[in-house]
């Protein structure tokens, strides 16, 4: 691991501490899962963009996917 060095408000250092003394972890484990958590969403964003790309290029044909309505279970 590499030791680095952040500059944060006071409140948001308070709530951090407070939220990851209710986890059991420390101020850096909660830290690590948060930047964690925000890199799987930056990269989720980044596939959906390319998905709505890909979309808007080569948009969806009328009847498409038809052979797969039989397939679907639609719960009421």
């Amino acid at each position: 691991m590499k030791t680095v060095q952040m500059t944060l408000d006071e409140d948001l250092v308070k709530a951090v501490d407070k939220a990851a003394k209710r986890l059991g972890t420390t101020r850096s484990g909660f830290a690590r899962d948060a930047l964690r958590s925000a890199i799987r969403k930056v990269q989720m964003m980044e596939l959906e963009r390319r998905h709505r790309e890909g979309y808007r290029r080569k948009p969806v044909k009328h009847g498409e996917f038809s052979d797969w309505e039989s397939e679907q279970v639609w719960v009421e």
